[in-house]
């Protein structure tokens, strides 16, 4: 390294038969549009604030936060006594009902004998049949009352609206649950997007047809990096910070690293793309306050060359000056030293 070194003060090319074994690349304009990077926080398409519908002691309590949920999973219980006597009481009065319509149609039918023999009168036989419509009505009104009761007892067992991860759990066991009080907080980590905070003055600028890179900051390795699966610009502008909101659907996957509340950075492009030279960032050399790269001649030899870097983008970065169009780099520089 000391030799690489002093090579490199010196300006000393490096010999060109070991230079030939090394991975090169021309250097070559790209394309490559404008880009604008702005916070943005991840949060929840499908994210839930369960509450009670009716007062009771919280009787069960069958998950924790960080629980994973399937749809229709049981969460807690509410006391339902009162609720399962209720229900017991209206059905008896539907099962009262009913006998009284067999009642009235037996004393109908027997009414209509009678009067076709001219037994009876008219009047008889239009109060038989009023006293059956009426037994009637008041069957259908206690089975309705019996189908409202029977609601009831299922209002005390609280379950999952969909599959996810408990969020979080406002409740203990024993504590007492009133009508609109949130018990448990539930997400689909399947259903994440980022939501950007854009400038007003900047939005008209997004290339919305073009992909978005959606960078989390806390999760290392592949997960680093995602591309939004869809782009939503909302049609409102924030009158204190002038800026507009850009909600950026994460793939699936990404329900794997990233929770609600996480930071992220959106990368969005901007403008028509315009020719850059740009490079693989593991060409570049730093040292100190020196940015180089390995230049490589016609005939093979290698030299190392100062830049001034630009912007950095998925894996490469843009060199400003102190490089041309055409000109052969070498891709490994630890390489090309110990050449």
């Amino acid at each position: 390294m000391r030799v690489w070194a002093l090579a490199a003060a010196l300006g000393i090319a490096i010999p060109a038969a070991k230079a030939e074994k090394l991975a090169t690349i021309v250097v070559e304009p790209t394309p490559v549009a404008d880009e604008i990077v702005t916070d943005a926080v991840v949060e929840s398409a499908r994210q839930t604030d369960i509450a009670a519908q009716v007062s009771g002691r919280i009787t069960g309590l069958f998950v924790k936060a960080g629980d994973r949920v399937g749809a229709g999973q049981k969460l807690l219980a509410v006391d339902q006594r009162a609720a399962d006597q209720q229900l017991a009481a209206v059905q008896a009065q539907a099962a009262a009902a009913q006998a009284e319509q067999e009642v009235a149609r037996r004393e109908l039918e027997r009414t209509q004998i009678l009067y076709d023999r001219k037994y009876v009168s008219q009047a008889a036989l239009d109060r038989a049949k009023a006293r059956y419509q009426t037994a009637s009505s008041m069957r259908l009104s206690r089975q309705a009352d019996a189908g409202a009761a029977a609601v009831g007892p299922t209002l005390h067992n609280i379950v999952a609206p969909y599959a996810g991860i408990v969020a979080g759990v406002d409740v203990e066991l024993g504590s007492m649950a009133m009508p609109g009080m949130p018990l448990v907080a539930l997400f689909d980590p399947a259903a994440l997007r980022a939501v950007a905070t854009v400038p007003q003055s900047r939005a008209a600028a997004l290339r919305t047809d073009l992909p978005v890179r959606i960078e989390l900051p806390d999760v290392p390795g592949a997960q680093h990096w995602q591309t939004a699966a869809a782009v939503t610009v909302l049609p409102v502008t924030d009158p204190l910070s002038d800026s507009v909101k850009v909600r950026l659907a994460l793939p699936a996957s990404a329900g794997e690293a990233a929770r609600p509340g996480m930071f992220a950075r959106a990368h969005f492009l901007a403008g028509s793309p315009r020719p850059r030279l740009m490079v693989p960032l593991a060409a570049m050399i730093r040292r100190t306050e020196v940015t180089a790269v390995y230049i490589v001649a016609n005939d093979g030899s290698t030299s190392l060359r100062q830049v001034r870097p630009g912007e950095t983008r998925a894996g490469q970065i843009e060199i400003l000056a102190g490089l041309s169009a055409g000109e052969r780099i070498a891709l490994d520089p630890l390489a090309a030293a110990r050449h």
